[in-house]
């Protein structure tokens, strides 16, 4: 497995593998979760990413059981807080205040039958709380010892600029893909001036890049403004050209995105969220795929930078809303 470039300095000496497992759907089927991480570790992946709400914390456990025949130094684990989730299961808000933090991470370290998290962040900033606040708050954290770096998720470049200045920031955890490229023109050069990591999430589009049941999926996805349903339709329109360039190549469609992502450049992690072993072990093939100019080229082509605004996630609302949605 190859590392990430450069980083090791802003995560306590720690090589981060380019592709990440997330953890997020491994709820389901428990032992399933804990035979893919085993897979993951085995094939070279060290980042763990979850939440201390994904699926209530029932992901945290997933990784204290999957842990407990291998040596706790030798993975990174990332943990987000501050998601809202009420009893039936849907996301209601974000609570990023910084009086909770501590209360947040304690019960993490208690889910996850460990002293420290390698990385802590919040999930949203709530632009009613001062970034600096929140941040620092996660720094007295790392100052005693209960979390090792500091990380950020879906930011904007003025937001990550603000909270490294309170304490170096390790790693932003982003939506990313061949078909969502925002990031390029504010927040990863951003991230690249200070010397910021990127971990890209949704590489495959929530399953809709090289997935089963596309369409399906697809019309799941009724939160979505018609805007957005309508742009991810049309950056799908070119998936039978993307096959084709992938089966030149002998991989799946799937191993394409993810080595897309990877060609951006070495100071970015894929984070897949394989829930099975087979996909884990498909999704690592795509470390070893070389995409040449060639192709990128094409690929651009077929999807360009000015088209690639498709996200599956729906809007925050964080500014009209505050803490709650």
């Amino acid at each position: 497995m190859k590392y990430l470039k450069d980083l090791s300095t802003k995560t306590n000496g720690f090589n981060l593998s380019r592709i990440g497992s997330g953890t997020m759907r491994m709820a389901a089927d428990q032992q399933a979760g804990i035979d893919t991480i085993h897979a993951a570790l085995d094939g070279g992946i060290n980042f763990l990413n979850t939440a201390d709400f994904y699926a209530n914390g029932v992901s945290e456990m997933i990784i204290k059981e999957a842990l407990k025949s291998r040596k706790r130094e030798d993975v990174f684990i990332s943990v987000k807080f501050g998601g809202l989730i009420s009893p039936d299961g849907r996301f209601y808000g974000v609570d990023s205040r910084p009086e909770h933090v501590k209360s947040f991470l304690s019960y993490t370290l208690k889910r996850l039958g460990t002293d420290y998290v390698d990385l802590y962040q919040p999930c949203r900033i709530d632009p009613h709380i001062p970034v600096e606040d929140t941040i620092g708050a996660v720094a007295d954290m790392v100052k005693a010892g209960y979390a090792k770096s500091i990380g950020i998720s879906e930011v904007d470049g003025a937001t990550l600029r603000k909270a490294n200045a309170v304490h170096p920031i390790s790693l932003v955890e982003v939506r990313y893909s061949l078909m969502d490229r925002h990031i390029e023109d504010d927040l990863l050069p951003t991230a690249r001036e200070l010397g910021v990591g990127v971990v890209a999430f949704g590489v495959l589009l929530a399953g809709l890049i090289g997935g089963s049941a596309q369409q399906q999926k697809l019309s799941a996805m009724k939160h979505l403004p018609s805007e957005s349903l309508s742009n991810i339709s049309n950056n799908l329109s070119a998936t039978d050209a993307l096959e084709e360039i992938a089966r030149e190549k002998g991989i799946t469609l799937s191993q394409l995105a993810i080595a897309w992502v990877l060609a951006q450049g070495e100071d970015i992690i894929a984070l897949v969220g394989s829930r099975t072993v087979a996909q884990i072990n498909d999704s690592l093939k795509a470390i070893d795929v070389m995409l040449t100019k060639d192709d990128l080229n094409r690929m651009e082509q077929l999807i360009p930078k000015a088209h690639a605004n498709s996200s599956y996630m729906m809007d925050l609302n964080l500014d009209k809303n505050g803490l709650f949605i």
